[in-house]
């Protein structure tokens, strides 16, 4: 399995299609590697970003958790 750990592309740049490029050279490495999983997170309130990933192939599959510790 690949994990991509973090994908920003700044607010000016977007719309560019560098996003989705981006995504495109991991999943075609992670191909290469011969990997047969790319799993990614996305912030529960980044609808925005779902869409994009849906738009890309992903398909939303867990629901995670967190805890802040004081």
């Amino acid at each position: 399995m690949a994990a991509v750990l973090s994908e920003i592309v700044i607010r000016r740049a977007r719309g560019q299609g560098i996003g989705a490029r981006m995504i495109e050279f991991a999943i075609a490495e992670a191909k290469g590697r011969g990997v047969r999983l790319v799993q990614l997170t996305s912030n529960a309130i980044r609808k925005d970003a779902h869409r994009f990933y849906v738009r890309l192939g992903f398909k939303p599959s867990h629901l995670g958790f967190k805890m802040a510790l004081k």
